[in-house]
């Protein structure tokens, strides 16, 4: 008897087949990309390297090969919290890339698109979008725009510098602030730049210093302070240094930039009847860096937060701290300057997270605003 030849069923082999054919090209078509656009970011995963390989291979020309080989140079613009969509749509409607989807994926997959850096560029169409997307990185750029947020104090302002696109370490920048050259005259001997670096956005040579950096935000703070704005800060008997020292604290308290002027009013009831002045920011500046929270200012506080032995701590010293907590904004300023007209001693915020604040005149009220 002959014996039956064993067989493997025609459906089932055209599957084995096409199993086969995926595995490959799963790993066929990564390492093509892999080997023309180099190695992809390690925070991908696995579809993630495969889909945008397919992308890369599919679509390579769109990423040698320039836009218009004959074409000009010209300036594109990065400004802050753009997404990696915008910025490819932006340069290919610049004509500066042939296909911003394609060149989207080139950014996802070398990891590109986590490091971008804002500021001024000269690119050309003449240049591969590879190259475009490599210049992004912040190695030819010409301009940043960087940005001081009001309330900042100065450590908050030499954590952004590594991710600005200046050559400026934050040590160098805080060792610039610690002593500025050329200080103003309203800043005390021996003072440090911390109240006086104005915020707003800047746009900077690539190349600036620290030092550079500093005087320009001094010089900022120097032309917002008008003679009318000097006399309102002077006109309550505090020295510009007092009075930005106010302004600092006035910058912190406020959520809502409409309340200034009646906080800053509270304050200063407070200082005429020598009363202290009780404010957090001020016991948060004194603690500093708040690792577990990644803040330098903690919140909430503890009771043994408010028992910590600074200069800085206004529960437990009177009047002004030794000198500004943040970098206040003009709007603060303006509020130490013409603050409200009140008979408030105290404030808290409201119960409902509207950062709006609940004021009283006497102690007893000030308890009724206790949220329940």
């Amino acid at each position: 008897m002959k014996r039956r030849r064993s067989c493997i069923p025609g459906a089932l082999l055209f599957l084995l087949l096409v199993v086969i054919g995926v595995v490959a090209l799963a790993v066929f078509i990564p390492a093509m990309a892999w080997q023309t656009f180099g190695a992809p970011g390690p925070a991908l995963n696995s579809w993630q390297r495969f889909s945008y390989a397919l992308d890369l291979v599919w679509n390579t020309g769109d990423l040698t090969q320039p836009s218009d080989p004959g074409g000009s140079p010209q300036t594109f613009v990065i400004q802050p919290g753009e997404s990696v969509r915008f910025i490819s749509d932006g340069l290919e409607q610049s004509g500066l890339i042939r296909n911003a989807q394609t060149f989207r994926t080139y950014l996802l997959w070398t990891g590109i698109d986590t490091i971008i850096q804002t500021g001024t560029y000269r690119l050309s169409p003449a240049q591969p979008a590879r190259d475009i997307a490599q210049m992004l990185k912040s190695t030819t750029l010409t301009e940043v725009t960087f940005i001081v947020l009001p309330g900042w104090r100065l450590e908050e302002i030499a954590a952004s510098l590594p991710t600005s696109g200046l050559d400026i370490t934050p040590a160098a920048f805080l060792a610039a602030a610690a002593d500025p050259a050329n200080a103003p005259d309203f800043l005390p001997a021996g003072a440090s730049a911390e109240g006086f670096l104005s915020p707003g956005k800047y746009t900077l040579p690539r190349t600036t210093s620290a030092e550079q950096l500093v005087t320009l935000l001094l010089q900022s703070f120097s032309s917002k302070l008008t003679p009318e704005l000097q006399n309102g800060l002077t006109s309550h008997g505090l020295t510009v240094f007092q009075a930005v020292t106010l302004a600092s604290i006035v910058q912190r308290e406020a959520v809502v930039a409409d309340e200034m002027p009646m906080l800053a009013s509270v304050f200063y009831n407070r200082l005429v009847i020598n009363l202290r002045l009780q404010t957090d920011p001020t016991v948060q500046y004194a603690l500093g860096y708040d690792a577990d929270h990644d803040t330098w200012w903690t919140t909430p506080l503890s009771l043994e937060d408010l028992k910590v032995d600074s200069p800085y701590n206004t529960y437990l010293y009177q009047g002004l701290p030794p000198g500004p907590i943040s970098n206040p904004s003009l709007a603060a300023l303006q509020a130490v300057a013409a603050p409200a007209t009140s008979n408030y001693f105290y404030f808290q915020a409201r119960c409902d997270k509207s950062g709006l604040h609940n004021f009283a005149e006497t102690f007893a009220q000030h308890q009724q605003n206790n949220c329940p």
